[in-house]
């Protein structure tokens, strides 16, 4: 009799179970049924709003009637609104790689990112000038910098062994002497406003003037173009001890022997691993300190001004604190100088309208270079400098004027 029962309660539990099985696939049949109508109706209404085109408008479609747009497409002026000439940005598009299997045009993801940059306007303003979501800005203007630090090196990177001379030359000419002929580039530190991590690590990035920033510590050559950047340090970091942790000092990849760099006095004045002249303390005890302190500044203002003309083009990045993160903010630095080389490279010139805070800022205005051991001492070669710089057979030299980019 048991027997009985368990066999007649799994029947009916087994007729239940196929009912329920049964009305659960007519209710899939019938969504199924619903969303092919409703697919069906939304075709239909694209048929009617595109005058007959049934095919829906693709995702990544160029709208031509942008304005931003129509002034790249149209061949018009590209400076006022993405302050590079067309001849920068079509050398950008030749250099960053192009294989890419959806998504939108390669040039309109360059476009999207240097528009950012120029103008410093957030993801969601950025979004409604070019009419694509503000999540699609952000992933592009993310993409791109990082193509953009792929060919880094390609753009930024030292001078041959044989345009070594042809870099001398131009520092003596800046220096309007030939006893600077053997200057390889000028360094020197730039603070970049950000915004802050939350504390602890807020403190660590004010610098000596109280606000947040990342140090750029830059070498370049007597046209304004980079030949180094080390980025990322925080502002509180010391420009010394940001020379002493970049792998051009560690490795001792510049300058070759025999050159040196200009430095001011934030610096200290070596000759090894890394030859850096720096100028003489103020005040200075005799005529020919002077004279080499001041022939010294002429040479060395190119990286101010190369700073200048980097701040001025990209004023909104550089003149106000990025509203970014931290750990990105370094590689929107690198893209910027980039950019800055390609410029010099195309002759796209943006006059520097002076950094007045960076021109009071002389060799006196910044704290010393911290001692170092009279083998790793440079004071030897400033000194052959300084006496050569004022030997009489040297002082017609000192007719050569400035060239300023």
């Amino acid at each position: 009799m048991d027997r009985v029962v368990v066999a007649v309660a799994a029947g009916i539990l087994f007729l239940q179970a196929e009912t329920e099985a049964a009305q659960l696939r007519r209710r899939i049949r019938e969504r199924r049924a619903r969303m092919k109508m409703r697919e069906r109706r939304r075709a239909l209404m694209a048929c009617l709003l595109h005058r007959g085109k049934c095919a829906a408008r693709p995702y990544a479609q160029i709208d031509y009637s942008i304005p931003i747009l129509s002034i790249y497409f149209t061949g018009a002026d590209l400076k006022p609104a993405f302050r590079l000439t067309r001849a920068s940005v079509n050398m950008l598009l030749q250099m960053l790689p192009r294989e890419k299997q959806h998504g939108w045009d390669h040039e309109i993801e360059v476009l999207v990112t240097i528009y950012w940059l120029a103008c410093g306007a957030s993801y969601r303003v950025t979004a409604d000038i070019f009419g694509m979501p503000a999540a699609t800005v952000c992933r592009i203007v993310h993409n791109v910098i990082e193509d953009m630090m792929g060919i880094l090196h390609q753009v930024i990177h030292f001078p041959k062994a044989e345009e070594m001379e042809e870099v001398g030359a131009g520092f003596a000419r800046l220096a309007g002497n030939e006893a600077f002929r053997c200057t390889a580039g000028a360094i020197d530190g730039c603070h970049i406003r950000i915004l802050p991590p939350r504390e602890p690590h807020r403190r660590s990035y004010l610098n000596r003037k109280l606000f947040p920033s990342i140090v750029l510590q830059g070498i370049c050559d007597s046209r304004g173009a980079f030949l180094d950047v080390y980025i990322g340090h925080c502002g509180s970091v010391h420009d010394a001890l940001v020379l002493r942790r970049s792998p051009m000092y560690k490795q001792a990849l510049y300058p070759p022997a025999g050159y040196f760099l200009l430095g001011d006095g934030g610096y200290p004045c070596l000759r090894h691993p890394v030859a850096i002249m720096t100028p003489y303390r103020q005040p200075v005890s005799t005529p020919v300190e002077e004279r080499f302190n001041r022939h010294h500044a002429k040479a060395r203002n190119i990286i101010e001004r190369t700073f200048g003309i980097l701040k001025t083009r990209w004023r909104s990045i550089f003149l106000r604190a990025l509203v970014i993160r931290p750990v990105f903010a370094p590689k929107v630095v690198g893209a910027c100088c980039i950019l800055h080389n390609i410029c010099v490279a195309t002759d796209d010139v943006c006059q520097d309208e002076g950094d007045e805070e960076a021109a009071q800022e002389g060799p006196e205005a910044k704290t010393e270079g911290t001692g170092v051991g009279r083998e790793l001492s440079g004071a030897c070669i400033r000194a052959r400098l300084a006496a050569q710089l004022s030997a009489p057979e040297r002082l017609p030299a000192c007719l050569f004027e400035h060239d300023y980019i």
